[in-house]
């Protein structure tokens, strides 16, 4: 049997767990995971190697409308995915109630011609009875099979993967064995202190937060890594938010970023993080673009 590979789309509304999924198929973190809608801005690539197939699994922003040079960007890279992938992964979310977002999703991928996977996520938050209701509404949503998964305990994985492999072309081997991402360390290490930023500020903070690397230099004495980074939010109550009192919000950011990059590289990290105010820079295109 010849080698099969190809890129595969996943899809779905803001904080439905597709970088759970990602995270859970691929074994190990590649897109960081959080509740807030927009947590996922960029491209993300995760990949699986199987013993006769590769999939590179692109994790997508949810789709949504722009209002600014931030969301334009995102919901850009969503559409353009779908004219370069081999299949799509779509994501409904079994706790919500299906919208509009949803049958602009399954539409749009159909639009498009590949072939599709349906999975119905977070099942393991149904009981019996609802579980088997909203696997009907899924299915007349999609027009067809919908799997039913929990990407956060793994259940119905294993389905996953082998429907996307049978939707697979004959194709190379893209990424050598032991590769999972094509994501630069500077970016992933950026993305891991965003993501305690979101898991520790406020609602109201999300949202204008991002980071950035300034340097990542590794000790030629010990085993040490050491990382310079900023948050960047756009007002000063912002910062005062993600700083904290006396500091404390921005050290348990620091501290949880830390645990998180150390388990990526192995080796012990001394992480310096600072906090810097960049009015509006979700409307700044060109910051925009230098950050994703």
């Amino acid at each position: 049997m010849s080698f099969r590979s190809g890129f595969v789309a996943v899809l779905g509304r803001p904080n439905v767990g597709k970088s759970t999924l990602v995270n859970a198929l691929v074994g190990r973190k590649v897109s960081i995971v959080s509740d807030h809608p927009q947590t996922t801005r960029r491209r993300i690539t995760g990949v699986v190697t199987q013993q006769d197939c590769q999939l590179v699994l692109l994790d997508l922003p949810g789709f949504q409308r722009p209002f600014d040079s931030l969301t334009r960007r995102m919901q850009a890279a969503v559409d353009d995915a779908l004219g370069e992938v081999d299949a799509a992964l779509v994501l409904l979310n079994a706790v919500e109630s299906f919208g509009r977002g949803d049958r602009y999703i399954t539409g749009a991928v159909a639009a498009a011609g590949v072939p599709a996977v349906v999975a119905l996520n977070k099942v393991d938050l149904v009981d019996g009875p609802r579980l088997s209701a909203r696997l009907k509404e899924a299915r007349d949503l999609s027009g067809g099979e919908v799997l039913a998964v929990s990407a956060l305990r793994g259940d119905g994985l294993p389905a996953v993967l082998a429907r996307l492999t049978a939707a697979m072309p004959p194709g190379p081997v893209y990424f050598p064995e032991g590769r999972q991402t094509d994501q630069p360390l500077e970016l992933l290490v950026a993305e891991l202190v965003r993501e305690q930023a979101l898991r520790l500020t406020r609602d109201e903070v999300p949202h204008a937060v991002a980071a950035e690397v300034g340097s990542i230099t590794e000790r030629s004495d010990r085993p040490l890594v050491e990382i310079e980074a900023v948050l960047i939010v756009e007002t000063e109550s912002q910062k005062a938010i993600v700083v904290g009192k006396g500091g404390r919000v921005v050290k348990a950011i620091g501290s949880g970023a830390r645990r998180e990059i150390e388990a990526v590289l192995g080796v012990q990290v001394y992480l310096d993080l600072r906090v810097k105010v960049r009015r509006r820079w979700r409307r700044d295109e060109r910051y925009v673009e230098r950050l994703l």
